[in-house]
């Protein structure tokens, strides 16, 4: 959703020293090695290393029952053999380091490699990595050679045209541009740049951020676990550095057939790529409708420049390495009546005001748009409109704006099973009374604004659920994000690494969503590395935070059962801004059962008026004081403007007595002592 700052907030903010690198083709964001040093190598494992599988760059035992079933292994660069550089660990925004899973990557410059040993038997793989912009902006594309055993070369050609965003919110693709809102302030020169005489000079590009992008390979054949695949950058690359993060690897199953429905080549569609198929796939669902068939893609690429309308229809594919639905973005001659400047390749229900669609049924295909800029009118999304009683399954979405963006009122969709990658904006976003819908066991990674988001802009979004999903390296904004809204669940998700401006997950009265009201439940969810810095007030944020900005937070709301694990700064906080401090709050929240292991600063950071309850919260490897409260920042005699309650069975030494019910302890700035891994409890 649009990002602004408030004009207080803006004067207010303090400066941060932030500097931005160049980033030419011949040049990267600044990177510190393994050792914490910049630019001498440190290599990963050695040749035969036995394979270390993770999850969101952990140790999986450390995430049992939490995140989304996969069929793919994860394995991190930085743990295998390579005779290239491994960078990071680094949380600082704009750096390689920081945008990778795990905080860590290996950076190759030319005839170098990252080798992997498979865990498992496997025939396909996925290849998360960043190579330089073109100096001008727009990407360049550079060759990556893929070896089984030594054996078998296949060259992919990666690109970093879906790359490389600039500057402020919502961004450019030129690395030479100005600043795009020069009446906003700067942490970089501590000012508001069009209000300084002469005005300051800012580095460019400014900002550089979004470095990531990945893509799938099939391997031709099934290899055995102990085989090793090899990914090299050829000697005569025109990338001056490859950097290489992960690689997944997964054994696909045969093409699936759907006999007897509705298959789209009978009507025209080319699985070439080469013509347009958005008309033939019109013609088989008018059919399929009539005949009350199933719509089949098999497999093949097929070429799709603007929506298709889907209502009271099943369509499905071969399988989502098989299926795929490309398309370009295109240009509008005139802006439709929704501000849209560009359409593109997405299935879309029909929109709320004209009734929305009903039994809409997607399933095991690929979408792949065009969007390379931020526009937030442009319906330029994988799936979009609105849809009741419909399921989405095993879709793969990547480079779309959203890759499912819901306007309701709507009720009952199930979406399962799904990958989304590589996003301008959000995975999923359910906009405005979508109710009594399911959110389940998607994977989701690299995305420019909140992964997984309710926002109840106009009317609430209520009775829905997002549960077991893996959430990786959001790079601006949350994992999670609840914005107003009545009884909803967020459980058993896995969330990691976000970049900047947000966490793991926000409960936020923001973005002029409705009041919370009912019940709120968070419970089993798992962070991790979470908590980024806030630029704009000079803080470090918590994995999970409630942000009382528009309205008082008062709903009855349960955090139970979760694990915060390395937090950056805190894990847990609570916060108004600075020109509503004394107007809202945040009371009857109720934490209980809560793990937290490590923190850079604190357990709990309170800068808001209210109270919160505290029982069975477990603390270790804290590195500063376990609360750090300043309430609304009046300093009353009488103690903070923010209580806590204990409730019995908090363990660790972080609540001590005399912090309650509410002792003013503020140091928002404190020390970071960066924690130990995470450790089984």
């Amino acid at each position: 959703m649009p990002r602004t700052l408030t004009a207080a907030l803006l004067a207010a903010a303090l400066a941060c020293g932030l500097t931005a690198p160049a980033t030419a083709d011949s040049a990267e964001p600044a990177v510190t090695t393994a050792s914490g040093s910049s630019g001498a190598p440190t290599t990963g494992g050695s040749h035969g290393t036995a394979p270390v599988v993770t999850r969101a760059a952990l140790n999986p035992a450390l995430v049992a029952g939490r995140g989304a079933d996969v069929p793919f292994l994860e394995q991190e660069a930085e743990n295998a053999a390579t005779n290239g550089t491994v960078i990071g660990p680094d949380r600082s925004a704009y750096t390689l380091p920081a945008e990778a899973s795990g905080r860590k990557a290996v950076r190759l410059t030319p005839g170098q490699y990252v080798e992997f040993t498979l865990p498992s038997r496997a025939n396909a793989v996925t290849v998360r990595y960043s190579i330089p912009d073109a100096p001008g902006g727009g990407g360049i594309t550079a060759p990556l050679d893929v070896t089984v055993n030594g054996r078998g070369r296949t060259t992919m050609t990666l690109t970093s045209e879906y790359a490389w965003l600039y500057n402020q919110y919502p961004f450019s693709n030129d690395p030479g541009a100005d600043l795009l809102h020069p009446d906003w302030w700067i942490t970089e020169c501590s000012c508001v740049p069009n209000a300084t005489t002469p005005p300051p000079v800012i580095s460019k590009p400014f900002r550089p951020s979004h470095f990531y992008d990945e893509q799938r390979l099939l391997l031709g054949r099934t290899y055995r676990a102990g085989d090793r695949v090899r990914l090299t950058v050829p000697a005569a690359s025109k990338a001056a550095w490859t950097v290489v993060d992960l690689l997944d690897s997964e054994l696909v199953g045969p093409p699936k057939v759907e006999a007897g429905a509705a298959n789209v080549l009978a009507f025209g569609a080319d699985p070439t790529g080469r013509r347009d198929s958005a008309g033939a796939i019109d013609k088989a669902i008018a059919y399929a409708k009539r005949k009350r068939l199933k719509v089949y893609l098999p497999p093949g690429t097929y070429q799709v420049n603007r929506h298709i309308i889907v209502d009271d229809v099943t369509i499905t594919g071969a399988g989502n390495w098989y299926t795929i639905i490309k398309g370009r973005e295109v240009a509008l001659p005139s802006p439709a009546p929704d501000g849209s400047v560009h359409t593109g390749v997405g299935f879309y229900g029909r929109t709320a005001a004209e009734g929305g669609s009903r039994n809409v049924h997607l399933s095991d295909f690929a979408i792949e748009g065009d969007v390379r800029e931020r526009i937030d009118t442009d319906q330029v999304n994988g799936v979009g409109g609105a849809m009741s009683d419909s399921t989405i399954e095993r879709l793969h979405i990547r480079h779309t704006k959203v890759g499912m963006w819901f306007d309701g009122p709507m009720t009952n969709v199930r979406i399962t099973g799904n990958v989304i990658v590589d996003q301008i904006a959000d995975a999923i976003n359910f906009h405005t009374g979508v109710t009594d819908s399911f959110v389940s066991h998607n994977f989701i990674r690299n995305t420019g604004d909140d992964a997984l988001a309710m926002w109840s802009e106009k009317s609430a979004n209520s009775g829905n659920t997002f549960d077991h999903n893996t959430v990786q390296t959001p790079v601006l904004a949350n994992g999670i994000a609840v914005y107003g809204g009545a009884d909803n669940t967020i459980s058993n998700n896995l969330i990691a690494d976000p970049i900047r401006e947000g966490s793991a997950l926000q409960v936020g009265s923001r973005f002029g969503a409705v009041p919370f009201t009912g019940r709120l439940d968070i419970t089993g969810n798992t962070t991790v590395r979470s908590g980024t810095y806030e630029l704009n007030w000079n803080i470090g944020l918590g994995a999970i935070w409630f942000y009382a900005l528009e309205k008082d937070i008062s709903a009855d709301i349960r955090v139970t059962g979760n694990d915060f694990l390395d937090n950056t700064y805190n894990a847990i906080m609570l916060v108004s801004e600075w020109s509503v401090k004394d107007l809202y709050s945040i009371t009857n929240v109720r934490f209980k059962d809560i793990r937290v292991d490590g923190t850079g600063t604190s357990v709990v950071s309170a800068r808001v008026k209210g109270s919160a309850t505290f029982e069975n919260v477990d603390a270790r490897n804290v590195g500063a004081v376990g609360v750090n409260n300043c309430g609304s920042f009046g300093f009353p005699s009488t103690g903070s403007e923010f209580s806590l309650t204990d409730g019995g069975g908090n363990d660790g030494g972080w609540l001590a007595p005399w912090l309650l019910p509410n002792t003013i302890t503020c140091d928002d700035r404190p020390p970071v002592v960066p924690p130990p891994a995470p450790s089984p409890w």
